[in-house]
């Protein structure tokens, strides 16, 4: 298997991980020896509720023996996608009522540009350094780290960026700029959050000058920060917002929201202004409707800051610098990039799941699903410090 896989897989880096894996349930996951490894990671922040929570699964079983792919996005009136449209507008500000479902955040992403342009008609977009917004070229073209797009070039023009939490840089935002595209805490750059009223500060100078503000929620969204979406802690109301990740419950999607009267620009001038085949599959709604019912009906998001604390007490060590982050999407910073990928390919071997982040090297991920348990935390969180002692000694 890991034959066929090296040689009939594309693959991403020259060193995958390279796991095979046998099923997973909760905050587990099994490799073919049956293993059992518990996931700090979460499939990078998607798996809200971990492996194949039974609601999730159910509303994908009843949904497959109604009915899967009919037709392109936006012509039939298809259940799950609507209804799961109307929960997100009851959980949103009313300025953000309509939602578009892509197949994936990056799709999302570059949905969310192109509505920008034609709602201004403006063409230049202002993005933050060290952002991940994805991996298409419209999306690596706002990704703020030069070394990752150099290969890809040339991009689409007309981006420009500015440091995260530098209020000082926001007068470069000025009538030609279309959106400001940023992250509401920055995820490949270590999990970064917003200072001192930042977010508040770029979306009033958005409107004195009349660009748009577009915050990308792939990551903080859907309970991860103890809040349905990071917004929410930063008083700042986008005019754009971009969700995926945590949405589908394990499920590939994404979706970008915003008012009705910007929404309906892509509806015509041209007609047929964005499209998509797969979009709002009726499978994928249903299960992403199943995870945001779970995580608005439940406690999981008040759980979510006490699971905060849990690992903060629990994970203290002369090695970690610091942890960054909110809630459930935190990033424990060591002292170099080689102690990091020590921690994390030793957890492994001792089973548990860690990942890295794209543009710190010294950070391990922590954002295990909402749904993880205090025990398993504990156990998680002292795997940590018996590798570090290890290394410490």
């Amino acid at each position: 298997m890991k034959a066929d896989f090296l040689k009939y897989q594309a693959q991403t880096t020259p060193h995958p991980l390279a796991m095979t894996i046998s099923h997973a349930e909760g905050s587990y996951i099994y490799d073919a020896d049956g293993k059992a490894y518990l996931d700090f990671v979460a499939g990078v922040s998607a798996c809200s509720l971990g492996h194949r929570h039974p609601k999730v699964v159910n509303a994908i079983k009843t949904q497959l023996d109604r009915y899967m792919h009919v037709m392109v996005y936006g012509e039939y009136i298809q259940e799950p996608a609507v209804e799961l449209a109307k929960l997100l507008a009851q959980h949103l500000p009313k300025s953000l009522e309509t939602t578009y479902f892509t197949n994936s955040g990056t799709e999302a992403i570059e949905g969310a540009i192109k509505l920008a342009k034609r709602a201004t008609g403006r063409g230049n977009i202002i993005a933050a350094h060290n952002a991940y917004h994805g991996n298409t070229m419209g999306a690596m073209s706002v990704m703020g780290t030069e070394e990752r797009k150099r290969a890809f070039r040339p991009l689409i023009p007309g981006v420009s960026f500015i440091n995260f939490n530098q209020v000082e840089e926001l007068d470069s935002i000025n009538s030609d700029t279309a959106a400001v595209i940023l992250e509401t805490i920055q995820g490949g750059a270590g999990f970064i959050e917003p200072q001192a009223d930042y977010l508040k500060k770029v979306k009033s100078r958005c409107e004195r000058v009349g660009a748009l503000l577009i915050l990308d929620e792939i990551q903080p969204g859907f309970g991860r920060t103890g809040r349905l979406f990071g917004f929410e802690n930063y008083d700042c109301i986008p005019d754009i917002l971009v969700t995926g990740k945590g949405l589908g419950g394990g499920m590939p999607v994404g979706a970008f929201t915003a008012s009705n009267k910007l929404m309906c620009l892509l509806q015509d001038q041209p007609k047929l202004g964005h499209i998509t085949t797969f979009g709002g599959h009726p499978v994928i709604a249903a299960a992403a409707l199943a995870t945001v019912k779970e995580i608005t009906t439940s406690n999981l998001m008040a759980q979510t800051l006490e699971k905060e604390a849990l690992i903060r007490k629990h994970l203290q060590h002369p090695l970690i610098t610091e942890i960054r982050g909110k809630g459930l999407m935190l990033a424990a910073i060591l002292p170099s990039s080689a102690i990091a990928d020590e921690v994390i390919l030793t957890c492994q071997q001792h089973g548990l799941i860690l990942f890295w982040l794209l543009f710190e090297p010294r950070a391990i991920r922590i954002t295990p699903p909402l749904t993880i348990s205090n025990d398993e935390i504990i156990a998680g969180c002292q795997i940590i410090l018996n590798v570090l002692n290890t290394i410490s000694a």
